[in-house]
């Protein structure tokens, strides 16, 4: 019998998942000069085995709270018909079959980065809240209320503000996520349940986990310290007392213990971080290309050693990546001295540095290695989005449409750059139900192409008895046709 795998986010607004991680310490004595880089080893000893994390937890545990959010929901139920009768309406009020607002809460844990009360939660945490609606609970049950200064659904991170009269709050330093190594021992902290704060303790067991969640920002430290529902946006930390990560997911077949745990690294927690304090969505910076992971097959075509890397498959006119003097068919082997294995690695050294001054690229090129430096930038809003609902007796009808544009496609992670692009359905719309889909790209319609919102505006204005149209899906054309 075939068994579903699946990452689940971990709060305690849903279903309850458990992930256990075991800590297993090596007890076989070593010589003097097997450690790390660090200058660590492992214990020589049965006394050395016999060691506590407690002066660590002592240290970093006030400074992770429990956010609790509280928010208001409509039931869609349908209205009862005979809510309509002036009769019932008479004897059981106005308000008679109207759908009822309910409260939900939900739980998780977050982290003090600021003296002030900056705090970083997860995103999915407090999805659909407003300030007023977000508690933070101390280590020493004090509570105070908090505003959200940002939320990044793509990094699935948040910032908010402990509300307080000039109060300094203990917080943790965010370190150097590059830093870590695989075998490095952590502590997850946080409230799993809501059973109050609970620290758990395990290894690094992988770096640069990909493929894990929904964004392409998308790029994990894997660990086997047990992370739980309510644990989501607690800290993740390393032996001398700093956040290394922000934990998030579970790996999970059923909802049962895997011990693989997950957490966002601190260096991309740092991207949000700076940018809530200036007061700015996130800003990333723009490459303007499209890349793939290299291949058994790509890489011998190329002469590399060994399948490494990301190949540009394709460059914007004007962007960084071309005026550095990138090609298409170059292989970016790392970014800033960090290897490269994947298009989600490229994209997350690539970002985490944000905007303002270079990021150095090492490349291959016809069989030799170069290095590049790319202008971090942030991607330009030419074309402006001109966003329109389109009404009206077409196929179009109930679709968001906008101008894409570089910004635009930053946003929603596309890799074409121009055009007219469903960026929103309706519900119900007829758009949605002849199967169009966010992020079809417009080509043509009845023969004409479609460069811009106010070519299909001026296109939809003529009365058409069937409907002919092109539309460009990921790296597919389709082409449809509806009426006679």
């Amino acid at each position: 019998m075939t068994k579903t795998v699946s990452i689940k986010k971990v709060f305690s607004g849903g279903l309850v998942i458990v992930a256990v991680g075991v800590l297993v310490v090596a007890t076989h004595a070593m010589r003097p000069d097997q450690s790390n880089a660090k200058g660590w080893g492992l214990p020589s000893s049965q006394a050395a085995i016999k060691y506590s994390f407690a002066p660590v937890v002592k240290q970093a545990l006030p400074a992770v709270v429990n956010v609790y959010v509280r928010t208001r929901t409509r039931r869609t139920k349908r209205r009862n018909r005979l809510s309509r009768d002036p009769f019932f309406r008479r004897f059981f009020g106005d308000s008679f079959g109207v759908p009822k607002e309910r409260i939900e809460s939900s739980l998780g844990s977050g982290v003090i980065i600021d003296a002030r009360g900056i705090v970083v939660t997860n995103f999915h945490v407090i999805e659909g809240a407003t300030g007023d609606q977000i508690k933070i609970a101390m280590a020493n049950r004090k509570e105070y209320q908090a505003d959200i200064i940002l939320k990044d659904k793509k990094t699935d991170l948040a910032v908010v503000k402990i509300r307080s009269d000039g109060e300094t709050f203990p917080f943790l330093k965010i370190a150097n996520s590059d830093n870590l190594e695989v075998g490095d021992l952590v502590l997850a902290m946080g409230n799993p349940f809501g059973v109050g704060q609970t620290v758990t303790s395990g290894i690094v067991s992988a770096l640069a986990r990909t493929g894990i969640g929904g964004g392409d920002a998308q790029y994990f430290i894997q660990t086997d310290a047990a992370i739980n529902p309510g644990n989501s946006g607690g800290a993740l930390i390393d032996m001398n007392g700093d956040l290394v990560g922000i934990n998030t997911a579970i790996f999970s077949k059923s909802g049962g213990s895997l011990g693989i745990g997950f957490a966002i690294p601190s260096n991309m927690v740092s991207l949000v971080v700076n940018s809530a304090r200036n007061g700015r969505s996130v800003q990333r910076p723009w490459f303007g290309g499209n890349v793939k992971k290299v291949t058994p097959a790509i890489s011998e075509g190329l002469q590399l050693p060994k399948p490494t890397g990301v190949y540009i498959n394709s460059l914007g006119d004007e962007s960084p990546a071309r005026d550095a003097g990138l090609r298409v068919g170059d292989v970016i082997l790392s970014v800033n001295s960090h290897a490269i294995t994947d298009a989600k690695s490229f994209r997350y050294q690539f970002s985490i540095k944000g905007t303002g001054g270079r990021a150095k690229l090492k490349i291959w090129r016809n069989g030799r290695k170069l290095t590049k430096a790319v202008s971090l930038i942030i991607a330009p809003e030419v074309p402006a989005r001109n966003e329109m609902r389109v009404r009206g007796n077409n196929p179009f009808s109930g679709a968001l449409v906008a101008n894409l544009s570089p910004a635009l496609a930053e946003e929603i992670s596309m890799s074409d750059q121009s055009g007219v692009v469903i960026v929103g359905l309706g519900r119900r719309s007829f758009a949605k139900r002849i199967g169009l889909a966010r992020k079809d790209i417009l080509l043509q319609i009845n023969g004409t192409e479609i460069e811009s919102v106010a070519d299909l505006a001026d296109t939809l204005r003529e009365r058409q008895r069937s409907w002919r149209f092109t539309i460009k899906r990921g790296d597919n054309v389709l082409s449809m046709s509806l009426g006679r």
